[in-house]
């Protein structure tokens, strides 16, 4: 690792949490250098919803490349775009009900979001965008300005403005419904809050610590937006394709976003790419008045077209859904193990967070499991909150293992605040 450590830049962040060379990888599993493999609860932040290189995407792209498929092609068109579209249409959209024109604005989910408050920008001719506490929505300047966390903030080195901040569901307790406040301030013409181009938000706040917002919160959201003439934009970069159970984790809400943010596993095999779906009343973009020169990722709308076909049942959603349950069962005995410690679960389908309330015992439980075997990482304002983020194809036995880590992990940390009592996950 020392080579790493000489010539890559100090930004470097997972490697560190992680420290070792992986060289192989398959479904759930990380192969290191030495030989030694790790279960995979990470998922690449999102970005491997089906695993490390699933058979059949593999396959795909291994054909096309060596029959000289077109790889580079900005937007011209090309036969994998061709049949990425019409699978997102006939699998995805059609069956939904949902009539969207599609946006390829570059390769990463920041590219989509700056894409989308852009294009709310233009169509509404306002200039802030209104985001919520805890957010996530990129690293780049305008989507760094929709990001609440401080230190993520503080390194912009430049003011981060037109983006005023309000509570998300639940910031004040559960008796308290935020959207009343929002309604308040837009209703209120002397609030001081200029009526923004759009609201962008995440259903499931994942790198904000796993914070889910109710469905009824969510069509409110929608309703207000709608009642106020303001653009609603869901980002569902890292909880959208299956992550909560269905493909979209808003469909639950039954409402349709006037533009949605897509990308980490949208290619399902790790390739990047994004994508901005757009309701056709606010396609008014000009030619190439918004590009990219990886805006036509082929690789990826290969792997892609292929990971659309296991949407055309709900064999999929349904597993995640299952698996979703007995990932809460275990987390919630975790917690009943250790009521000193005021553990709180949070989640949905396959994304579900272990509040710590501290981000030092968060942290060393990340690391109990490391050095078990175990990949997983930490989110929230603080890292305080284990979050459990597993393939979405992962085996039951898998999963079992992996909590069955994750447990002894918490009792290891917990051990000198707390006697475990009460069930056990075997």
């Amino acid at each position: 690792m020392q080579l790493f450590e000489t010539y890559e830049s100090e930004v470097r962040s997972y490697c560190r949490n992680f420290p070792k060379v992986f060289v192989t990888a398959k479904g759930s599993s990380l192969t290191d250098e030495t030989g030694r493999t790790y279960l995979d609860f990470f998922a690449g932040a999102g970005a491997l919803n089906y695993g490390h290189n699933p058979d059949d995407m593999q396959k795909a792209l291994v054909r096309y490349v060596t029959s000289n498929g077109v790889t580079h092609s900005l937007d011209m068109y090309t036969g994998a775009k061709r049949e990425f579209i019409q699978a997102f249409q006939d699998i995805v959209l059609h069956p939904r009900g949902m009539s969207y024109k599609m946006m390829f604005p570059g390769p990463t989910g920041t590219n989509a979001v700056e894409a989308a408050i852009k294009l709310a920008r233009k169509v509404t001719g306002r200039s802030s965008v209104l985001s919520f506490t805890n957010a996530f929505h990129g690293m780049t300047l305008g989507s760094l300005a929709l990001t609440g966390n401080e230190t993520k903030r503080n390194g912009a080195g430049v003011p981060l403005n037109d983006s005023p901040t309000l509570p998300f569901d639940g910031y004040f307790g559960k008796d308290i419904d935020t959207i009343d406040i929002l309604d308040q301030y837009l209703s209120d013409p002397s609030s001081g809050l200029d009526k923004p181009a759009a609201f962008i938000v995440e259903t499931v706040q994942a790198e904000g610590g796993v914070n889910p917002a109710r469905f009824t919160w969510l069509r409110r959201l929608a309703r207000l937006a709608k009642q106020h003439e303001i653009l609603l934009i869901v980002d569902d970069i890292q909880v959208g394709c299956g992550r909560t159970g269905p493909f979209f984790s808003f469909e639950p809400a039954g409402i349709q976003p006037d533009l949605i943010c897509l990308s980490k596993s949208l290619s399902g095999y790790g390739i990047p790419l994004s994508i901005v779906l757009i309701q056709p009343q606010w396609d008014q973009w000009s030619p190439g008045e918004h590009n990219g020169t990886f805006r036509g990722h082929n690789l990826a709308f290969v792997t892609a077209t292929q990971a659309l076909q296991r949407w055309k049942t709900d064999e999929l959603s349904q597993a995640v859904l299952d698996k979703g349950e007995l990932v809460e069962k275990a987390l919630e005995e975790i917690a009943d193990q250790y009521p000193d410690e005021q553990l709180k679960v949070r989640g949905r389908g396959l994304i579900w967070g272990l509040d710590f309330q501290d981000s030092e015992k968060a942290g060393a439980v990340a690391r109990c499991c490391f050095e078990a075997g175990l990949i997983i990482e930490t989110a929230g304002a603080q890292d305080q909150v284990v979050k459990v983020l597993p393939a979405l194809t992962i085996s039951p036995e898998e999963l079992a293992n992996g909590l069955n880590i994750l447990k002894s992990a918490v009792a290891r940390v917990c051990a000198t605040t707390a006697e475990p009592v009460g069930h056990s996950l075997s």
